[in-house]
């Protein structure tokens, strides 16, 4: 007999955080309380953006989640103690306009990155995957407002966007933590 594990995701919602503690895994746990993830148990998946998914805001996710639940996600996170380092954890979106076709996120976490240059970064990622499974010519050394000038021309792409968090290690030496994540629910 075999059992089947389909799960496709209907809803994704985009979050971030930040946590400080004197241990580095207590100041990712605050960092997901920030993100208002950590009373779900994550489940680290790859970057797919399903097809017909639909991008809602964090409140309508959380509105139908349960503590405990088991929860697939898309993550990037960073953590350092390094004072006056600066840290930052992005994830990347990519909506194709055919509803029928799969998009991309992308995870990106960098150092001495600022919130502008990591989010461009992920979202260029995503938009770039994308482009390539959708034929769209680009050149991956153009400039990236170029780069979303072409795909909107294309009119393949209907969407790009990022969410970022960045964090600078505190003077103290205590831990600082970075995470952003993209939450897949049924």
């Amino acid at each position: 007999m075999s059992v089947s594990l389909s799960f496709v995701p209907k809803k994704i919602f985009l979050t971030r955080g930040v946590g400080k503690h004197r241990e580095r895994l207590s100041a990712f746990e605050m960092a997901l309380r920030d993100a208002r993830i950590a009373r779900y148990n994550l489940v680290n998946v790859s970057s797919i953006f399903p097809p017909h998914c639909e991008l809602v805001d964090r409140e309508e996710g959380l509105g139908l989640m349960t503590p405990g639940q088991i929860t697939f996600a898309v993550m990037s996170r960073l953590d350092t103690n390094e004072p006056s380092r600066l840290v930052a954890a992005s994830i990347g979106v990519a909506i194709p306009k055919d509803p029928n076709q799969f998009g991309y996120l992308s995870e990106h976490h960098a150092y001495g990155q600022s919130e502008r240059t990591a989010g461009d970064y992920a979202e260029d990622l995503a938009a770039s995957m994308l482009a390539t499974i959708l034929g769209v010519p680009f050149d991956p050394d153009t400039a990236w407002d170029e780069q979303r000038a072409q795909w909107q021309v294309s009119g393949k792409i209907v969407k790009t966007e990022n969410i970022t968090q960045t964090a600078e290690g505190p003077e103290d030496g205590k831990w600082v933590s970075a995470v952003t994540a993209a939450v897949l629910l049924p």
